[in-house]
């Protein structure tokens, strides 16, 4: 397995050439590679995205498919050319996003269905049975890198919009606020169709019996409880857990953009 730190170093395009590989396999590597080394292997370089190309192109196709409420995504495998991600399909695989699933979840998830999808995609290549269909650019959509700023939860949204920024933000970076001036991490995420009149961002409830609740924050339309939180300096943990050690918070108010 080769992992260069610059993709134009020449060492490295020497390396392929020495390994005379058939077929080179890339996943996960965040850089582009140049024609030269795409052309290298007998049969071409083939890349795994966690994502219905030609949707969701770039860096964070699955935190970005939950952040923007996608219900169906998938592996796609394609023959890589010099652009990001705009190489033709050879392979697709499609998977709903569960209601309550996390970006981490489904990162686990589409892991395991992607190697599957190599195999399969390698079999139809050395069978000669593999099918190339070109991606269509007016359907392109992009999924790019994720910055903190990305994460910082904006409560003057609907509740269904924010449990959306909280799940796919899970495990990393983390979806934030704060709250008495800390940083304050939001976990799992539940919507509450409720009406309540109060400002975004101020907490209606905050149970120190139910843990299935934890606090319930009113956001621009309904509210959300979380039921984990992570307080700087300090490890994941149930809300419920967090609350008798902080006292009450009810009627404080969570930071918004």
């Amino acid at each position: 397995m080769l992992q260069p730190d610059k993709a134009r170093d020449p060492g490295f395009v020497a390396e392929v050439r020495d390994l005379a590989p058939e077929i080179s396999v890339v996943v996960a590597y965040g850089q582009i590679l140049t024609e030269e080394v795409l052309s290298i292997p007998q049969y071409g370089s083939i890349n795994a995205h966690a994502s219905l190309l030609p949707e969701l192109r770039g860096a964070a196709p699955i935190n970005w498919a939950i952040v923007r409420g996608y219900e169906l995504t998938g592996i796609t495998i394609m023959r890589m050319v010099e652009q990001m991600d705009a190489g033709p399909v050879l392979y697709q695989v499609a998977e709903p996003i569960g209601a309550d699933e996390t970006a981490s979840d489904l990162w686990t998830r589409l892991s395991e269905i992607s190697a599957e999808a190599l195999i399969e995609t390698l079999a139809l290549i050395e069978t000669g049975t593999v099918e190339e269909q070109p991606q269509d650019e007016t359907h392109a959509t992009y999924a790019p890198r994720i910055h903190r700023a990305d994460a910082h939860v904006d409560f003057s949204q609907s509740a269904t919009t924010v449990a959306n920024l909280i799940r796919g933000m899970d495990a990393v970076p983390g979806a934030w606020t704060t709250l008495r001036r800390q940083e304050l991490k939001l976990y799992r995420p539940m919507v509450h169709a409720r009406e309540h009149g109060e400002v975004p961002g101020t907490i209606l409830d905050a149970t120190q019996i139910d843990p299935s609740e934890g606090i319930v924050v009113a956001c621009g339309q309904d509210a959300v409880a979380i039921r984990e939180v992570q307080p700087a300096g300090k490890r994941r943990m149930m809300t419920v857990e967090w609350l008798r050690g902080h006292g009450s918070v009810t009627g404080e108010r969570l930071s918004g953009r």
